[in-house]
């Protein structure tokens, strides 16, 4: 079997654009693959159409060399859009691996050890009594863990760190006392804050408020993590946003946080996610994957979270509470990972077990897209 083609579709599907890669090979078995870049969709198209020159009459089942040679055959090795596009190809590799011996994915990976994903869910209204209704909600619906809201910078796209992390303190103590001790709490803060301001945000709140801190702060200096670890009590999920192990590395081997946010279409696919995965089995740190993409990434993400001992929740853009986001894609994907009560079933079909409608992606147009472009009141630019 050999690779005969590699086709990039960067379209606007539901409320985004998805960036989806499809690996053709000589015996007419494809795979399919996404990549996590937000935003940034073109730069990866281009990654991947370099990539592809080299990798045409290359045998798919040679994942892992493929992996090594898509990295180290370049002078600027990494990167998150070269990572990106790895990731796309990578996963698409395993899809057709396991459509071609007949098994899932996950089977690729060790075999799965569990046959259900339990999932977290994310409030969506700012903090306030509606919040609290939607955590209700969710609880109601079946789950037991969760991501609040924090207070947001609204239309006017303004973000002052302090006058914020008062009301969102408030509303999760007020979480807490509402929904009990057994539901795990987390909340997202975007990496929006400062070291002092993150550390003044958990001190405004009794120990044992929130189950998991996500992204208090910025990624590229660990040793300010480790300020901040030394400040608060509260355990860390971080991660999204790391393109490979080495941005790992500090953080599992300093012991910095509890929770790995990987993203499996950002990190460098499912090669490099069991890598980080074992490492961090190794330090007592469990997986909590970054999902907020499309149906090939959720099945993907399924097949890792099924294969991996140390495991806590896989996130889900799909619960009610966040019903304003989605869409129905059925119509996209014919065949992909459906919620049962609060958890993703793993599927035994070959391959990642979704199926897409390669026509209708194709009709899509791509849209232009930006995340917010916050500032301060004095006009100086923040983290969005």
């Amino acid at each position: 079997m050999k690779i005969t083609a590699i086709r990039s579709y960067a379209a606007w599907v539901g409320i985004r654009n998805q960036l989806l890669v499809k690996v053709e090979t000589d015996e007419g078995v494809f795979g399919w693959g996404e990549s996590g870049l937000s935003g940034r969709e073109k730069a990866v198209v281009g990654a991947i159409e370099h990539f592809s020159q080299f990798l045409i009459g290359r045998d798919p089942f040679l994942i892992g060399a493929i992996w090594q040679e898509l990295y180290r055959s370049q002078y600027f090795e990494g990167g998150r859009v070269l990572q990106a596009a790895i990731s796309a190809i990578d996963i698409a590799l395993y899809d057709i691996k396991g459509k071609a011996l007949g098994v899932p994915v996950h089977q690729l990976l060790g075999g799965k050890q569990r046959d259900k994903i339990p999932t977290f869910a994310s409030t969506s209204a700012p903090p306030g009594p509606e919040m609290i209704e939607q955590a209700k909600a969710l609880v109601a619906a079946g789950w037991v863990a969760m991501r609040l809201s924090p207070s947001g910078h609204g239309d006017a796209k303004i973000f002052e760190p302090r006058e914020h992390i008062g009301t969102s303190a408030k509303w999760c103590v007020k979480a807490r006392e509402a929904l009990g001790e057994d539901v795990v709490l987390g909340i997202d803060l975007h990496h929006r804050l400062s070291v002092a301001e993150a550390a003044s945000f958990c001190q405004k709140m009794p120990s044992g408020t929130l189950d998991f801190l996500e992204e208090p702060i910025r990624d590229e200096t660990p040793s300010a993590y480790r300020a901040l670890r030394d400040m608060v009590d509260v355990p860390f999920a971080i991660g999204e946003e790391f393109a490979s192990k080495w941005q790992f590395l500090p953080y599992v081997e300093g012991d910095l946080h509890q929770f790995n946010r990987i993203d499996v279409c950002n990190v460098g696919g499912l090669t490099e996610s069991m890598k980080v995965a074992g490492w961090s089995e190794a330090h007592y740190v469990d997986m909590m994957p970054h999902n907020p993409l499309g149906p090939v990434c959720t099945a993907a993400t399924v097949h890792f979270s099924a294969a991996v001992a140390n495991f806590s929740w896989l996130e889900t853009r799909a619960s009610p509470a966040e019903t304003h986001l989605g869409f129905d894609s059925a119509e996209f994907f014919p065949a992909q990972p459906k919620l049962v009560d609060a958890h993703y079933p793993v599927s035994d079909a070959p391959g990642l077990g979704v199926e897409v409608n390669e026509d209708l992606v194709k009709r899509q147009n791509f849209k232009f897209w930006e995340a917010p472009h916050l500032r301060r009141h004095d006009g100086s630019v923040t983290n969005w």
